[in-house]
């Protein structure tokens, strides 16, 4: 094990893993939920200061965005993105690769990698394995992703087969690339880590034999892609099945952009623990507030005259001092403090999701509280 990192699998039930992961960034309790802040910050005017409030451990940001705005290597001249946005917590960033699908309509892919339109100027940008690593150890994050291709769930089976293959031989070149880059001098963090990123739409075979491929490389942390793309949430779950046990169970297992409560709980009974996902800030920013029962939308007149919190017994910002009422009328009046107060509400509800499946683990009794949380966030979508 290096020793710039150390992942210690704790307690197992089932595939289900209670792990620690330790970097030069601080230590991560997993199954852990990394809150997403694509441009350095997380959407609904949220600050580094509330993310420690509200116990988080990891947070996102997009390789994409930040080098078209401010531009990596602005950042770099500021330290990094850890110095840039005052948060001293570990931060994974994404490798750009997503942008490969999201902007079909404006990129072309190629050997050497991707050319794309910008999604502000129309600039053409261009990026492959090594542009996407030195980026990444430019913003100097704690865990740089792979550059890789995502196809479609439903993409064709030989477009797939070309594309895993493409998205390996772009693996290897992005650790040769990140291995010279933590040898410079001028690099920030000399300790980044690199995640590959097991791919293959929904055919189980394409992703069993790419991930015991990639599995070969020993790196520190492997991710899955390519899925809440576009598949059903039955068949996510099939190809985790399949896939979880061909990756190495002594390494992180992340589940990229996924996703409810409910996914969360039936990902970390198949071994995941790692995840990010926009749906707490998007949804709270949008009005709806997640629950123990399940989603509430707080734009509904039902909740006028509710003086009762979003949340009964909810230790977030927004619970411990303001009424469903007071929060009805701030989306009404259009005041961006409902956004905040909701998204703070959502964030705080996911890390403390991940909080209570890590105590169930701890204490051996997962299956019995997925069982009972299940039920309970199925059974009601109002308050």
């Amino acid at each position: 094990m290096s020793d710039n990192y150390s992942y210690q699998i704790l307690k197992l039930e089932g595939q289900a893993k209670r792990a620690r992961f330790t970097t030069v960034h601080g230590v991560v309790e997993t199954p852990v939920f990394m809150n997403v802040g694509t441009q350095a910050a997380i959407k609904g005017a949220v600050s580094t200061d509330d993310l420690y409030d509200i116990d988080t451990q990891m947070v996102l940001g997009n390789t994409y965005h930040l080098h078209l705005r401010p531009s990596d290597e602005l950042i770099m001249e500021m330290g990094g993105l850890h110095h840039f946005m005052n948060w001293d917590r570990p931060i994974l960033t994404d490798s750009g690769g997503f942008q490969v699908f999201s902007l079909a309509d404006l990129r072309k892919i190629k050997e050497e990698g991707v050319t794309f339109a910008s999604h502000i100027d129309g600039r053409r940008i261009f990026m492959g394995p090594e542009e996407s690593m030195r980026i990444q150890s430019h913003l100097a994050s704690t865990v740089a992703m792979a550059f890789d291709e995502c196809p479609h769930a439903r993409a064709e089976r030989d477009y797939v087969e070309q594309s895993v293959e493409r998205t390996t031989r772009w693996l290897y070149r992005c650790k040769e690339e990140l291995d010279r880059l933590n040898s410079m001098d001028e690099t920030i963090n000399k300790s980044q880590l690199l995640f590959g990123i097991n791919q293959g739409a929904i055919f189980p075979d394409i992703r069993k034999d790419n991930a015991r491929q990639i599995a070969e490389l020993d790196l520190p942390g492997y991710a899955i892609g390519g899925l809440a793309v576009g598949e059903t949430h039955e068949e996510m779950y099939y190809i985790l099945e399949e896939v979880v046990c061909c990756l190495p169970q002594n390494k992180p297992t992340y589940l990229m952009g996924v996703g409810t409560p409910l996914n969360i709980l039936e990902a970390v009974e198949r071994g995941v623990d790692f995840f990010d996902c926009v749906y707490p800030s998007r949804n709270g920013r949008h009005g709806h507030a997640y629950t123990k029962f399940g989603r509430m939308n707080l734009l509904n007149k039902r909740y006028e005259k509710d003086d009762r919190p979003v949340e009964e017994g909810c230790g977030c910002p927004a619970c411990r001092r303001y009424s469903r009422a007071y929060i009805h009328h701030l989306f009404k009046a259009r005041e961006m403090l409902g956004m905040r107060l909701l998204v703070l509400h959502n964030l705080y509800f996911y890390n403390h999701l991940m909080q209570e499946i890590r105590d169930a683990l701890d204490e051996g009794r997962f299956k019995e509280y997925k069982r009972e949380k299940v039920l309970q966030m199925s059974g009601i979508s109002e308050l």
